[in-house]
């Protein structure tokens, strides 16, 4: 367990404030002094917790008339001491939801100490427990989390609509701008600098790169995608969109192999043949509609029900057209289990068997208690930082009223924000992590969407992807996490010093 400097550490009522109209809200970050045994040997490094005020520019009549505060952001930072800062790396991480917290990478992969919850045929029960992580990304580069407004402990300020933070563009400019301060503020500067996210939080990251650099100049040396969604319609299931249909096959295909639907084929050649079905037979057999023959049709009602796990009937009676949340409650109802969305390893009991939509999802239900206890413990007894605010770990009332209208009458996408910032800036490197039961965001929809960044052929070598036998947090398998780490230290370091 680290150590914590306790003289270091505040009382609690230095944190634990509420914000009257009589006053103005104020960073209240707590600084605390650690230890962490790792196979480099010993690493002493310094945590900060707590939140950072967003303020605005105001202008009356044409006349600059303050800094206005706006939000209050909360963010953890890891700095490891004695590091020379124009040479050490520092990462920014978030996750996506929207409307999730960064409790998932902090407390799953790249944080010094992590949740303990177990895996599919060991889940950890209550009341859960926390680890030491020797294979924290900190060992090679400074680390912050950030919780974007209303997730976590961050909040608009009193007077203030949080729900002018709960949209694309806002969160953009939001997110970058506690990016620049924290780079200001500790002299960063001129240190190697990445973005890591996690599903819409690549989303994010994509846009943040070409918006760092266009608002800021801020240039970064590397993305960390992972679960990546750059392009969300080549997840959503709308009318007249087929792409989807054909872009989840894989992952549908690597699913009913995980539950026994394939025999004893091994995985790699039931993913190579599902990925050539989904990028030509299909897509063609979905364009032709009511043109398709009758012996046409049986033939691809029979591959796709094959490769799926699904009956012929099904997938004839839903027109090929096989739905996420569908596959999802379908493929084990004869056992009277549905299988998770955000990892298909997961199952869990519908109680309904005429359920068309699961009930539950066991890949997010059977470990969220843990992040949420060893993080609202963790963040209290070991980084000092007291608040008597809930936690949000997933607040699915932001995510229900995310605003997209930057995209009006197009699918929401970062790609081309992405292939501006690279051709800008041939440096920035991409690093794409991909899980094989990810049914969120499936790796073979990245794929495609990677295929389709508009870089010349020169910065092909830029980006690199990996892939894990899990789902979308693919460090809960242990083996995954595992590898994960080596690979995120592996891609810092190496973009870093290039």
């Amino acid at each position: 367990m680290p150590e914590t400097n306790t003289d270091d550490a505040p009382s609690p009522d230095t944190t634990e404030r509420t914000t009257t109209g009589d006053e103005t809200p104020t960073d209240d970050l707590v600084t605390t002094s650690h230890t962490l045994t790792t196979p480099d040997g010993t690493l002493d490094y310094t945590a900060a917790a707590g939140r950072i005020v967003l303020r605005k520019e105001v202008l009356t009549d044409g006349t600059f008339s303050g800094h206005k505060p706006k939000a209050e952001v909360f963010v953890t930072a890891y700095t490891l001491d004695g590091a020379d800062p124009a040479t050490r790396p520092v990462t920014f991480a978030f996750n996506g939801g929207p409307g999730s917290s960064s409790i998932w990478l902090h407390m799953g992969v790249l944080g010094p100490r992590r949740a303990v919850s177990g895996d599919v045929d060991a889940p950890e029960p209550p009341p859960y427990r926390l680890a030491d992580n020797p294979e924290t990304l900190l060992r090679h580069s400074d680390l912050v989390f950030i919780d974007p407004v209303s997730t976590g402990y961050s909040r608009a300020v009193e007077g203030e609509k949080p729900k002018d933070y709960h949209g694309f563009t806002p969160d953009v400019e939001s997110v970058g701008e506690i990016i620049r301060l924290w780079t200001s503020r500790n002299g960063r500067w001129l240190s190697p600098k990445f973005v890591a996210g996690e599903s819409y939080g690549t989303l994010r990251a994509a846009a943040l790169a070409a918006h760092l650099q266009d608002r800021h100049g801020l240039y970064l040396n590397g993305l960390l995608l992972i679960s990546s969604v750059l392009d969300m319609g080549t997840i959503r299931f709308t009318e007249g969109n087929d792409l989807p249909y054909s872009l989840f096959v894989p992952t549908y295909a690597a699913i009913a192999h995980y539950h026994g639907k394939h025999g004893d084929r091994p995985l790699d050649e039931v993913l190579a043949e599902a990925e050539d079905f989904a990028a030509r037979d299909l897509p063609w057999a979905l364009r032709q509609g009511a043109r398709l023959g009758a012996d046409e049709r049986a033939e691809v009602v029979s591959r796709l029900a094959r490769l799926t796990g699904l009956s012929e009937s099904y997938v004839d009676r839903v027109n090929l057209r096989i739905e996420h949340v569908r596959f999802f409650t379908e493929l084990l109802r004869d056992r009277g289990l549905v299988t998770g969305r955000m990892d298909g390893r997961f199952t869990t009991w519908e109680p309904d068997g005429g359920r068309e939509h699961m009930s539950d999802d066991a890949s997010i239900s059977r470990i969220i208690g843990a992040y949420s206890a060893t993080f609202n413990h963790y963040v209290r007894d070991e980084l000092g930082y007291a608040n008597d605010l809930p936690y949000e770990v997933l607040s699915l009332d932001v995510n229900r009223g995310w605003s997209y209208s930057d995209f009006e009458g197009r699918a929401v996408s970062a790609v081309e924000n992405l292939g501006a910032a690279m051709r800008a800036n041939p440096h920035l490197r991409l690093h794409v992590a991909l899980g094989h039961y990810d049914g969120a965001t499936p790796y073979y929809a990245a794929e495609h969407v990677l295929a389709q960044l508009r870089i010349p052929d020169e910065l092909r070598a830029n980006v690199e992807t990996a892939y894990y036998p899990a789902g979308h947090m693919m460090y809960v398998h242990e083996r995954s996490r595992l590898q994960q780490s080596a690979d995120l230290a592996r891609f810092v370091t190496a973009s870093a010093n290039r």
